[in-house]
């Protein structure tokens, strides 16, 4: 007998946000399964139904990317500016819109257009969810994000699936039907994001209820301890390529294990981001915890590198036991970097220009997935030893960001948007 409809209904109210953060993590994993049909197979269409050359798709994949470092930014500022449930509901039919377009033509030129103005508000999503996840969920908001961020994996699971299931067919159409299947994702997510009701926003409620002209708002680009903050979170999501480009490559380049122990690993990784991002959300549920996260962020970032080089000291049981190790560590990393970089840039950005600041502190992540690959990979080429050396350098990051938030997080300005409740606060009232 299933647990009765009381427990279940339970368990929602659990979920930070109400009803419309409810919506919205429908929408989240409503927008990945539709990626995960298309984001495997973009390479393989490019390739094989629009006719490019090796070349002309690395050119454009990298164009893509370049551009789409300016998606981030953008979404803040307008986010400042407009209701932030349309600007959500535009960036979404802007990407459907954008991909839609891919089908038309086969021409070189116009397909980088296309991939390159579709990888504008691509880049913007993360920004504007946790942005609304900032609104919403109030002092809950780490707690929120690490749902939502579980959501997005189960997501991206299931697109995954229903990719290598159209994909096992070999007809060229399925690149066609992934596509279209991704808009038309799009298009249902943009309805929802619709139906859900605007956060309310500190620098709105401000701007009412007075005829005294606004001060001046802040900005990101003029705060040095923000920015600082911002280049050393670039360096620490570095963990992302390591486990989405570096493991693969270092398995078939350096290594005894098996190829086919690349797609395994990255299922591990993806199973458990589901099972602890929630249950480790609570160790950075403060703005002061979240700074304290960093010590056991780069003993991870350590340990999985170190696990790195020793898998190509050869044999294979090294080699497959190495590896795992390394992308657990890995992945613990990436978890424990997500709920600290969640809390230290919402923290960080005062009321009055919370978007621009989160959409400069986007730029960390973007920066990071355009210069990423090409850093790993040049570690590669370097050798074994490259990798704790690159391990070194991220824990350099990590206890340069330690330092330089020490003051702004030990005696917050009072600009800053820490909540005056924090979540044990909150549960015990």
């Amino acid at each position: 007998m299933g647990r009765p409809l009381s427990w279940h209904r339970t368990a929602l109210d659990r979920i930070p946000g109400g009803r419309d953060g409810r919506r919205m993590l429908v929408v989240s994993i409503v927008d990945k399964t539709g990626t995960g049909l298309w984001a495997g197979c973009t390479a393989l269409y490019f390739t094989y139904v629009s006719g490019m050359s090796l070349a002309q798709v690395g050119l454009l994949m990298t164009v893509s990317g370049g551009v789409g470092i300016a998606g981030a930014p953008l979404a803040g500022i307008l986010a400042d500016r407009f209701p932030l449930v349309r600007v959500i509901a535009a960036t979404q039919l802007v990407r459907g819109l954008t991909l839609l377009a891919l089908l038309t033509t086969d021409h070189f030129l116009l397909l980088t257009l296309y991939s390159a103005l579709g990888a504008l508000p691509d880049r913007a999503g993360s920004v504007l969810v946790k942005l609304y996840a900032a609104r919403q969920a109030g002092a809950e908001r780490v707690r929120y994000q690490a749902i939502q961020r579980t959501t997005v994996n189960i997501g991206w699971s299931i697109g995954g699936l229903g990719a290598a299931a159209a994909l096992a067919t070999g007809s060229p159409q399925a690149y066609a039907y992934l596509l279209v299947g991704n808009v038309l994702s799009f298009l249902a997510i943009a309805v929802l994001t619709l139906r859900c009701a605007e956060p309310p926003a500190a620098s709105r409620v401000a701007a009412t209820g007075t005829d005294a002209p606004r001060p001046k708002a802040s900005s990101p680009w003029r705060d040095r301890t923000f920015l600082g903050y911002t280049a050393t979170d670039a360096a620490l999501f570095l963990d992302d390529t390591i486990l989405q480009v570096a493991v693969p490559l270092w398995i078939v380049h350096a290594t005894d294990a098996p190829v086919g122990l690349a797609p395994l690993l990255l299922v591990l990784n993806t199973v458990l981001v589901v099972l602890f991002q929630v249950p480790l959300a609570r160790f950075g549920a403060t703005t002061r915890a979240a700074r304290r996260l960093l010590v056991p962020l780069c003993g991870l970032l350590v340990a999985g590198t170190l696990a790195l080089a020793a898998s190509a000291a050869g044999g294979r049981a090294l080699a497959v036991t190495a590896l795992v190790a390394a992308v657990v560590a890995l992945t613990f990393a990436e978890i424990v970097h997500a709920t600290s970089s969640w809390e230290l840039s919402v923290a960080l950005a005062p009321d009055d220009a919370q978007g621009a600041y989160l959409g400069v502190h986007g730029l960390a992540q973007s920066t990071q997935r355009f210069a990423g690959p090409l850093l790993v990979t040049g570690v590669m080429t370097a050798g074994p030893l490259a990798w704790p050396l690159l391990g070194l350098a991220l824990v350099g990051a990590g206890a340069a960001q330690h330092r330089l938030l020490r003051d702004r997080v030990e005696r917050p300005e009072p600009s800053l948007s820490v909540a005056k409740v924090t979540v044990s606060e909150h549960r015990s009232v």
